[in-house]
Formats: C-alpha cells, structure tokens, sequence
C-alpha cells in the first residue's frame, strides 16, 4: 500500500501578529514555525496503517524553505520520504486551490491507494486543502472520521464519524481514499532518537511551485486587520451588593447582550 500524508508548517500559536505596511500581508520576521497539531495525527495514522499493510509511505509539504523542518518531523516519526513543493521567490497570492492544484499533481505522478491530511489549520483555518486535493485527484473523501475499521485484507474500510448531538455516522468506502483524521482516532507519536538520526538520512524530492501551479488564485486579499482592543473591565464597589447586582444585570442586558 502507497500512503501519501500532507503537512504544513504554521506560525507558532504563541506568535503575536503583526501586519505589514500596507494592509495586505503578515509581516513574519519574527515567526517562529511548528508543525501543524492536526497534521500529526494524519503522520500518525499513516504509520500505523503502514505498520500493518507494509508498503511505502509519503509526506507532502508546501512552502519555502522552513516547511522541511515539518517534513523531516514526519520522517523522524517514521514516513519513509518527503516531497516539498519550493514556494521559494513564487510571488503569486497561494490560496487553497491554487495549493491543492500543486498538491494533487504530486498525487497524480505517486498515484498513492491512500491519502491522510489534516482536518484543519491553526494558521488560516480553512481546513478544505485536503478535500479539494481528493476532488483534482478524483477520490473521494471522508474527514473528521474518529474511527477506521480496515476490511478486505485493506482494500476497502468502515469508519465512523461523531457529529454534533451524539450522532455517530458510519461510513464504508474503497480504496483510493482521503481521510482527514478527528483526533480522537489516535494519539501522534513523539518522534526517537534513532528515528530523528535515521530522518536525517531519508531522501526529500524538492519541487518547484513555479512548475506546478498553473492555476490561478480563485481568492484575492484585499486587506488585514487586527480585530479592535478590548476595552476595560468595569469595577463595581462602594454600594451594597444588591445595588450592583441589579447594575451588572442591567449592564449584561443592554451592552453585553448575554440576557
């Protein structure tokens, strides 16, 4: 079984943002950079599904140079190799399609029975990435799924997926497949020792985003803006309590909205 797994290197969730002049990028140079947290149990998902069919498995990245320190987590952790689409001196705008359009030509060329990616993003939240990748790849796709029943010596599985209220939906799909993991379904491995020292050594494809995307940006960035402060707190004190009581009602009725 080919396993093929994407991941993105995001801002810290510690790092304090700051626009750029002008309005319409992110000014990252002080960003620190993590792997993205719902991104580990996909690599964590494609280990363990390797570990029980053999086989081959892949980790995909895109960004400029620092998106390999996330490749070479997921290859200590235990994938076999990475490809890294270079973003590198690529001016263009890079939303989600034009992403996804890069990413499923390396499904394409791989041609992987399986696919793991991240139900979401810490930066932008969108978490649609690995569902458009299915839809250029042609394979359909489960996401949010908290349980896999494999089935068919792997060729075919059953898994469930918790929606709001309690409700369990349970699905059965066949191979080629995208599966974007809840993460109740597993609990990511931290990476060895000798699985650090061996990640050193495993190979990373480099791919040049120039020579991938063809499609253009279907969203714009007009601006940014940083949501408004806070104004202070108010303090009640110096009448009886009942008196504030009846004041703080007063005040989660008509300014806060709450009752």
């Amino acid at each position: 079984m080919k396993i093929l797994v994407l991941a993105k290197h995001v801002p810290d969730t510690e790092t304090v943002i700051k626009i750029a002049s002008g309005g319409k990028a992110i000014d990252e140079a002080d960003f620190k950079y993590m792997v993205n947290p719902c991104d580990e149990y996909a690599m964590e998902e494609a280990i363990r599904t390797q570990e029980k069919f053999k086989g081959e498995s892949i980790v995909v990245s895109v960004g400029p140079s620092r998106a390999q320190e996330t490749i070479r987590k997921a290859l200590a952790m235990g994938i076999d190799r990475g490809v890294w689409i270079n973003t590198e001196g690529f001016s263009n705008y890079l939303d989600s399609f034009t992403i996804a359009s890069a990413i499923a030509k390396v499904v394409v060329e791989e041609k992987p029975d399986l696919i793991f990616a991240g139900l979401n993003t810490t930066d932008e939240g969108a978490g649609n990435v690995g569902p458009m990748v299915a839809e250029f790849a042609g394979m359909p796709s489960l996401v949010n799924i908290s349980k896999i029943e494999w089935q068919n010596e792997g060729k075919s599985l059953k898994c469930e997926r918790d929606v709001e209220g309690g409700i369990v939906e349970v699905y059965e799909a066949q191979l080629p497949l995208l599966i974007a993991p809840h993460q109740n379904l597993n609990d990511p491995r931290f990476p060895s020792l000798p699985g650090i020292m061996k990640a050193k050594k495993k190979p990373i494809a480099e791919k040049k985003a120039s020579e991938l995307i063809t499609e253009k940006a279907r969203i714009e960035v007009k601006n940014y803006k940083l949501p408004p402060e806070k104004a202070p707190g108010k303090i009640f004190k110096g009448k009886p309590v009942e008196e504030m009581v009846v004041e703080v009602a007063k005040l989660l009725r008509s300014e806060a909205k709450v009752i």
